[in-house]
């Protein structure tokens, strides 16, 4: 069988559809992972973007802690995560932030720092409020660039929450590491086909945000 005909065997399987193990149930944790995920993350990351962007000060600082996590191996992290804490939620979630925080952080802060300094300095010079200039100059133009993070960490995410598996959680990659286990390739190739199917999601939801979310003179540039 070819990767189309195990997608269509998978998908055509009413009792991939039913049931704790079903599609349904499956999608609903894998994206309830990445929501968790995502919120811890931009918790941390963006504001400390926002804050040392806006003050230029630790730009150096962010770049050696964003290079670090990202050498950091999900899976390695993973299994350490488990020997210190024990099985549950926590340890899948805390290499999920860990790969995520620096595409945050680090677009966060950069899309602060290119903002047109004539702006700032003009809302500077009326009486502005470092707050107020922060968040009605600055943020409003770095919005594209800010989402920008937030989309690839958030697709970065889906695609690596399929780990929680490994620690007998949920999610589409259930499918993927039972159906190894089972050599049961129609499941695995089902299950990597609908991890892509919510990073395209992803992706569309973003862009759908952006379009409502950023003004029309931003978007153009």
């Amino acid at each position: 069988m070819n990767v189309l005909n195990f997608v269509q065997a998978f998908f055509s399987d009413s009792a991939h559809w039913q049931g704790y193990d079903g599609i349904p149930s499956r999608f609903a944790e894998h994206v309830q992972y990445t929501l968790l995920a995502l919120a811890v993350a931009a918790a941390i990351g963006l504001p400390v973007g926002l804050l040392t962007g806006h003050t230029g000060r630790g730009g150096n600082a962010i770049a050696v802690v964003a290079n670090a996590a990202r050498a950091l191996p999900s899976f390695g992290l993973l299994v350490l995560s488990v020997l210190l804490i024990g099985f549950g939620l926590l340890p899948v979630i805390i290499p999920l932030v860990v790969l995520a925080v620096p595409p945050i952080l680090v677009t966060t802060y950069e899309a602060i720092r290119t903002v047109d300094p004539a702006p700032v300095d003009a809302a500077r010079g009326m009486g502005m409020p470092e707050s107020g200039i922060l968040f009605r100059v600055e943020v409003p133009v770095a919005l594209p660039l800010i989402l920008s993070g937030l989309r690839s960490a958030a697709v970065q995410i889906v695609s690596t929450a399929t780990i929680a598996a490994y620690v007998s959680l949920g999610g589409l990659g259930r499918y993927v590491i039972d159906g190894l286990y089972q050599r049961n390739y129609e499941k695995v190739v089902g299950g990597a086909t609908l991890v892509a199917v919510l990073a395209l999601i992803t992706l569309a939801l973003f862009r759908a945000v952006e379009r409502f979310a950023v003004s029309p003179g931003v978007r153009r540039r």
